[in-house]
């Protein structure tokens, strides 16, 4: 038997945070989705304990300010591909920009100095991640689907789909089918 997950990661990530920063015993502050603001200095053992802990979960601390903002970028565009809403119909530039308080030539400058690739790479491949989420559902037409995540054709989507997985959308929703149906026989 498999159980579907849907994860809501703001959520998650702040639950587990004050779970973790509550057993450390050290006083802190939420601030936004990615960020915690400690109400003490650490000691080097804290902090280097507080680090393993959250390495644990695949969570790692970002200590310059440029890697900060590449989160903050990163963050912001899997929170808006991964909103019930999808992505705003306005531009993913304005959207940044107006969130992240720089202009967006800022904003993608920094980004591809640190990544080595582009904001609008990390855009495609956010969407083709949910995309394929959606497709393991199968509750959804890849009409739906593109509508859902802003697309401006489902030929847009699956061509991007291919370039990035290289499979078109129905072969990859094709071969999800085939491995649940074996699941399901082994049962």
């Amino acid at each position: 038997m498999r159980i579907y997950l849907k994860i809501d990661q703001a959520i998650a990530l702040k639950k587990l945070a004050t779970d973790l920063m509550k057993k450390a015993g050290i006083k802190h502050e939420l601030v936004g989705n990615n960020e915690l603001s400690v109400l003490r200095k650490l000691s080097t053992d804290e902090y280097n304990k507080l680090s393993m802990a959250f390495s644990e979960y695949g969570i790692e601390f970002v200590e310059n300010q440029k890697s900060t903002l590449v989160q903050k970028i990163k963050d912001a565009i899997t929170e808006m591909v991964y909103s019930d809403d999808g992505p705003p119909a306005s531009k993913v530039s304005v959207h940044l920009a107006e969130k992240l308080g720089h202009s967006y030539g800022y904003l993608a400058n920094v980004f591809s100095e640190v990544t080595f690739s582009s904001i609008e790479n990390f855009v495609i491949l956010q969407k083709i991640e949910r995309a394929k989420e959606f497709l393991m559902i199968d509750q959804m037409t890849l009409t739906e689907i593109s509508f859902k995540l802003h697309y401006s054709s489902v030929a847009h989507l699956s061509g991007q789909f291919k370039k990035t997985t290289g499979l078109t959308p129905s072969a990859f929703q094709k071969i999800i089918r085939m491995r649940k149906n074996n699941i399901e026989r082994q049962f």
